[in-house]
């Protein structure tokens, strides 16, 4: 691999031993230089033969990519790959680190860890079993305006929801503090104030783990909480480690957790060799994790660490890096609400220098455009297809992306691309052709829990029948079948047919005689399938599947659904249809993370998919890069900025003073366990510090989306719904005027 470093990257090439940490622009080529430096170490003589430099990193796809670059690195100074260094995640490493030394940790050998899904179930069960006993609690945080229907509606539909997340956060920031439900309880009793959200957390907390220790399993939470634990327990364990791993190298190290930053510190020891590098300013994952920036800005400003730049990106023009600069002065200087102002700090992007083998693609103002004007959610939508049809046929060499702050956003982005016939690949929580394979499946094993349902069989024959759907003609004819199905008073005079009982032959098709041969047929397909629901689960996915579909990817995610019904099956043999079909909806409906063959699972190159759309959240995008950008949705719902009539989403409309009960709830978790002396809990408070927190974060997440163009910038915003009507988030505004005003300068030229 030919790799000329720059200034700044040799700077940090320079590394020989010590702490240091490297704040990382966004293109400036952490990930390169961070694996020259591995090679560099693990070429340079300093490791035994038995001893490796460690690399953590963030994601797995990442894990696949660092290795790799690592080792074409060594094999360029002629060394043989893949010996020397150790790449992992957090998880990995803790992993690596409990399974060496289970009973250390009170683990058996052969302790399991349990997966996303499984987990989710877990706690699910906990959470219901907890609802059920306590079916009014949410009284106490009902807003007062709600009359009794709505009361009801809300306990059954929306509370349980919001209980759910409550209870993934609580437990997940709980086993970052090391508190054990035990732990909780006992200072549950002698805490002086009540603490009602607490309670509730503990109990679904004490259910959960409860249940994993019956498996004799673990999740991710307790592997890093272990490792951590078993760090500790054993001194001479931890120095077998850190003679193991002389040099830890941590990458996109913002998004680093106490508990991870605590493993780490102990594994390079007080006068031990670490290297962090990260971003700051692209730290967008404090909503959903225990992580935060802070750990890398304070580790950056310790005496004992050396701290370096990597300030030069060739990744944009000018015009961008300026937008992206600009973002970042606007945010410290005149954000109008004082704390968030931190959100955002230096290094400034800055361009590569003269000669650079990475020189910044060629400026042109007019190709940055900030789309000021007020647009209805789907006026949005058409204005950027509309703009995606002009474009696209002229640049079919160049990559395109369409980027949203919500999944829920990018699959309305998609509807609208494949109505104009644009081709276009998701990169979101889960894939259309998953969505859609689970919710066909889904609605089939539906209707054979209920075979006696004239509504699920209808909707069953617009599944078989999924392609008229393309057709004005077919579809019309399609929404009559339906109709006439759904009328059917006794389902099994269609599908099992007597002399004196037909339904079929009692309908008048004579001027129809092709639906009647549909049905004819449709009733043949049904009945194999009625006579397939004495099979295991899988196995009826599969013959569904066959049934079903034609294309491959369609058949394999149907195969990874199986998989996935049939391990559920297995740890519930109590599960008949019904439940079972509830899985399959959760995939469907993409209210959780499904696994399929995806570019997520192996990491997603934009540079395969020329001429066609991406269309992905910004925090998926993070890290790659597109030619043309779309940034969506920048309003003050997606993008508040903490002022006053600023929405937020964790704030629900039915909860009372517009509190956050997840901030509730964990800012009650911690004045159980201060971290100073002084233990108080009032309520609200919490509320406005995660409102600040959020606007901090999603003006970092603005700046992730403007980073990912390359050559061309394009940023809308939209009006929301018309009852709850948006405006311009504040930095879209700022970022408007500053560029309007360069433009009125004379110093670029803007069309109009």
């Amino acid at each position: 691999m030919v790799f000329e470093p720059r200034p700044k990257q040799q700077e940090v090439l320079n590394y020989a031993s010590g702490k240091m940490g490297v704040s990382a622009v966004p293109g400036s080529g952490k990930t390169v230089t961070l694996s020259a430096l591995a090679a560099q170490l693990v070429a340079s003589g300093v490791l035994e033969d038995d001893q490796e430099v460690l690399v953590v990193t963030l994601v797995n796809s990442a894990v696949d990519n660092f290795a790799g670059r690592v080792a074409s690195f060594v094999q360029d100074r002629g060394l043989l790959p893949y010996l020397g260094y150790r790449v992992r995640t957090l998880h990995g490493l803790a992993n690596d680190i409990v399974r060496e030394r289970p009973a250390l940790v009170g683990l058996s050998d052969n302790f399991q860890i349990v997966d996303e899904r499984e987990a989710n179930q877990i706690r699910q069960d906990a959470a219901q079993a907890w609802l059920r006993s306590h079916p009014y609690a949410a009284d106490d945080f009902l807003a007062l305006d709600l009359d009794e229907g709505k009361r009801d509606w809300v306990r059954r539909d929306q509370w349980p929801r919001l209980v759910s997340s409550i209870a993934l956060s609580f437990i997940r920031q709980a086993k970052d503090l090391q508190i054990t439900p035990a732990d909780l309880r006992d200072s549950l009793d002698r805490f002086p104030q009540p603490l009602p959200l607490v309670e509730m957390g503990w109990a679904i907390y004490h259910d959960y783990q409860r249940a994993l220790v019956y498996r004799g399993a673990v999740d991710f939470d307790d592997l890093i909480r272990l490792a951590l634990w078993a760090l500790k327990l054993d001194e001479e364990y931890l120095e077998r480690l850190r003679d193991r791993w002389p040099f830890v190298l941590e990458d996109e190290a913002q998004d680093s957790s106490r508990l991870q930053e605590e493993i780490l510190r102990l594994l390079a020891g007080p006068d031990g060799n670490w290297v962090r590098v990260g971003d700051p300013n692209q730290a967008i994952y404090e909503t959903f994790t225990t992580a935060s920036p802070q750990f890398l800005r304070d580790f950056l400003e310790k005496v004992d660490v050396e701290a370096r730049e990597l300030p030069n990106s060739g990744r944009s023009t000018q015009s961008i890096i300026n937008l992206a600069n600009y973002l970042i002065d606007w945010t410290r200087q005149d954000h109008p609400v004082e704390p968030v102002r931190d959100a955002l700090l230096p290094p400034h992007i800055e361009p590569t220098p003269p000669g650079d083998p990475q020189p910044n693609p060629p400026d042109d103002p007019d190709k940055v455009r900030l789309f000021a004007r007020k647009l209805s959610p789907q006026g949005e939508l058409q204005a950027v297809t509309d703009s995606l049809k002009r474009w696209l046929p002229e640049h079919q060499n160049e990559t395109v992306a369409v980027l949203v702050p919500r999944n829920d956003r990018g699959f309305a982005v998609g509807d609208e691309l494949k109505k104009r016939g644009l081709e276009y690949i998701e990169f979101l929580r889960s894939t259309r052709a998953t969505r859609e394979a689970a919710g066909a499946l889904g609605n089939i094993v539906s209707y054979l829990a209920d075979p006696t349902s004239q509504r699920k069989l209808a909707t069953v024959y617009k599944v078989w029948r999924r392609q008229d759907r393309e057709d004005e003609q077919a579809r019309a004819r399609l929404e009559s079948v339906v109709k006439a199905l759904r009328k059917c008073r006794q389902v099994e005079d269609f599908l099992w047919p007597r002399v004196d009982r037909d339904w079929l032959a009692d309908l008048e098709l004579a001027e129809a005689p092709e639906i009647g041969e549909q049905l004819v047929e449709f009733r043949e397909w049904v009945q194999r399938w009625q006579k397939a629901i004495l099979l295991p689960i899988d196995q009826l996915i599969l013959t569904l599947a066959q049934d079903l579909f034609q294309e491959p990817a369609d058949l394999a995610v149907a195969h990874k659904l199986a998989v996935v019904l049939r391990q559920a099956s297995e740890s519930h043999p109590d599960w008949r249809l019904p439940e079972l079909t509830q899985e399959l909806a959760v995939v469907a409906k993409n209210e959780r993370r499904f696994l399929g063959f995806s570019d997520d699972d192996t990491g997603f190159d934009p540079e395969r998919h020329k001429g066609k759309v991406v269309v992905a959240t910004i925090h998926k995008a993070k890290g790659l890069e597109w030619d043309r950008v779309y940034l969506m949705s920048v309003n003050n719902y997606d993008f508040p900025s903490a002022l006053p009539h600023d929405e937020f989403i964790s704030e629900k409309w039915f909860v009372r003073d517009r509190l956050n009960l997840e901030a509730e709830a964990l800012a009650q978790l911690e004045a159980l366990f201060p971290r100073d002396a002084v233990a108080s809990y009032e309520e609200g408070e919490a509320t406005q510090e995660a409102r600040l927190d959020y606007a901090a974060e999603r003006l970092r997440l603005l700046y992730v989306g403007i980073t990912r163009a390359k050559k061309e910038l394009i940023i809308t915003w939209n009006s929301g719904r018309p009852n709850r009507p948006q405006q311009q988030a504040v930095p879209f505004i700022a970022l408007q005027t500053f560029w309007e005003g360069r433009m009125e300068n004379g110093e670029w030229r803007m069309k109009a």
